[in-house]
């Protein structure tokens, strides 16, 4: 069995179970798709007491490879979370590798089948559904390669503004208001957040911002009415988010699967097919668990061409959420006359994460 290494702890970790998950699991796979692998690994109970807590997953830079930890793993499965749910249901031609604990965790993965279970996949597919219009996606948000300068960012009251004169308080722009914060310094106006008072020192001046700072300043008694020119105010908060949008777009560009936004930067849709086809096959998934008592991980016939036409975007956005609440309101009438369980009996997963670890520890030994 394979050990697992990780800097988070000392401890090494052994692989219990992997395969290949996503599309490639579920049938929906392109030529051009990436290849997702998923699985569990154990550690020793005792490292569950040391004072550097070991870790609940491992993963890639990209998240295209991701194993969990056994406790991570029941915790999650006694959650209803679907992407672990669907590792107890991974088509034989998925598995890369398996264990006796794995084949022991399988044979009580009906534990797991609850009527939460099925919200959990309706609810998540749902809200993602309503989410999936192009506006609310990168593809629609571009960013320009520089990033947000803290200048944009700031508005200016000058000093003759201030004294008098048409619209004497309203705030202009810096770019408008003439003045280089290169040639001032700032000092916090009292009792005002993001509000300073600005001087003027010309060349001899160090400026407002260095590098990220805005750098406050004391005032000589003599300077306070000679060189004050106003009032800066600093939207610190919102350069700040601008500056994580920009970052946030920029690792998506870098990272992203080009062939999945195609369709988008083409004009041919105004929505996400790809997010949208997943979210649909999460809820054939909750109607499986409802009518089967499993969730659908391979989809095939009716379904997946379903599926496939969701994607290469044969459906508009309105039929799709058509197809959507016709899903939703079968999940309904199914769980009137379900029999499954509200939830997981924790006390039955904790006792089984325990008897999986001891019988790991007692194979190694």
């Amino acid at each position: 069995m394979d050990s697992v290494y990780t800097a988070d702890h000392p401890a090494a970790a052994q692989i219990l179970f992997d395969c290949v998950a996503g599309s490639r699991a579920y049938g929906t796979a392109q030529a051009d798709s990436d290849e997702d692998i998923r699985g569990i690994f154990v550690l020793p109970a005792a490292a569950y007491l040391d004072l550097v807590p070991p870790p609940n997953q491992i993963a890639d830079a990209r998240n295209n490879v991701v194993y969990y930890s056994l406790r991570r793993t029941i915790d999650l499965l006694s959650a209803a979370n679907p992407s672990l749910l669907e590792l107890l249901y991974m088509p034989a031609d998925c598995v890369r590798r398996s264990s006796p604990e794995m084949e022991q965790l399988l044979s009580q993965r009906t534990l797991f089948i609850s009527r939460r279970c099925a919200d959990a996949h309706v609810g998540y597919a749902f809200s993602q559904i309503r989410k999936a219009r192009g506006q609310n996606k990168w593809i629609n948000q571009p960013k320009s390669e520089q990033p947000p300068r803290k200048d944009d960012y700031c508005h200016v009251v000058t000093r003759e503004r201030l004294a008098g004169g048409a619209a004497p308080c309203r705030p202009q722009s810096l770019a408008a208001s003439g003045i280089d914060l290169a040639r001032h310094h700032a000092a916090r106006l009292e009792h005002a957040r993001d509000v300073y008072r600005l001087y003027d020192y010309g060349d001899a001046a160090r400026g407002v911002f260095r590098g990220d700072a805005l750098a406050v300043e004391s005032i000589a008694a003599d300077d306070e009415n000679m060189r004050f020119a106003g009032l800066l105010l600093f939207n610190e908060q919102g350069w700040k988010q601008a500056l994580a949008d920009h970052q946030n777009y920029w690792t998506w560009r870098r990272e992203r699967n080009e062939a999945r936004w195609r369709q988008q930067e083409s004009g041919e849709l105004d929505f996400d097919a790809k997010n949208l086809m997943h979210t649909i096959r999460l809820l054939l998934s909750g109607k499986s668990i409802l009518e089967r008592g499993e969730p659908l991980v391979r989809v095939t016939g009716e379904p997946l061409q379903l599926l496939r036409d969701i994607r290469t975007g044969r459906y508009r956005y309105e039929e799709i959420l058509a197809i959507a609440d016709d899903i939703v309101a079968d999940c309904e009438r199914l769980k009137t006359h379900s029999d499954l369980p509200e939830e997981t009996d924790a006390a039955a997963a904790n006792a089984l994460l325990l008897r999986l670890t001891e019988a790991w520890e007692a194979r190694c030994r």
